[in-house]
């Protein structure tokens, strides 16, 4: 069993309910703790040490304007004291984003949250999924938005969190499950 972190910001809940899927999925190979940064960019008191303890953390942050949003890059930012110390060198390492439009430039997220953890030499684990298109593919089938890199999902700006896309849920469960499972590979 790996232990598995989920350290994320969600400005308006769509990237929570994300979060909550992604760490459904990975609680099926291991032990899950959710870790939200707050507001103002903070993790709660306990949040370093659950990181420093997990196996694998995996990063999400809304796409705000191309990029993650600025309450995760302080959290990014703050981290450089794990990243002197090496503290989470060889842990296994993953990503996911939302944004309101179909592409939003979630591309450029995902590879901000890449960037960090091959700065803190993890482990990064792809999507994993083949893409679901297809003439015969749906909104809803997983790995619809077609991602490699992590779990992506788009909300509609006007879209409630409970009304995303159930496929989206899907992808980002799965994608928690796969990065878990190489953790308990990894480090099992």
């Amino acid at each position: 069993m790996a232990t598995v972190a989920v350290v994320y910001h969600s400005g308006y809940g769509h990237t929570q309910r994300m979060a909550q899927a992604v760490a459904e999925g990975a609680g099926a190979s291991g032990a899950v703790s959710l870790v939200a940064i707050d507001a103002d960019g903070n993790v709660p008191a306990d949040g370093w040490d659950t990181l420093a303890a997990a196996d694998a953390i995996i990063f999400g942050s809304p796409t705000y304007m191309g990029n993650v949003s600025w309450q995760f890059k302080k959290f990014a930012d703050a981290s450089s004291r794990v990243w002197y110390a090496q503290g989470w060198r060889d842990k296994i390492a993953g990503g996911f984003t939302n944004s309101a439009g179909m592409n939003g430039d979630k591309g450029a997220t995902l590879t901000t949250l890449f960037n960090l953890g091959m700065q803190h030499a993890m482990i990064w684990v792809s999507q994993g999924l083949m893409p679901s298109n297809t003439k015969a593919a749906t909104r809803n089938d997983v790995n619809y938005l077609v991602s490699y890199g992590g779990a992506i999902a788009s909300s509609p700006a006007d879209a409630s969190p409970m009304e995303m896309a159930p496929g989206d849920l899907e992808t980002a469960r799965l994608f928690g499950q796969r990065v878990a499972g190489i953790a308990a590979k990894v480090h099992g």
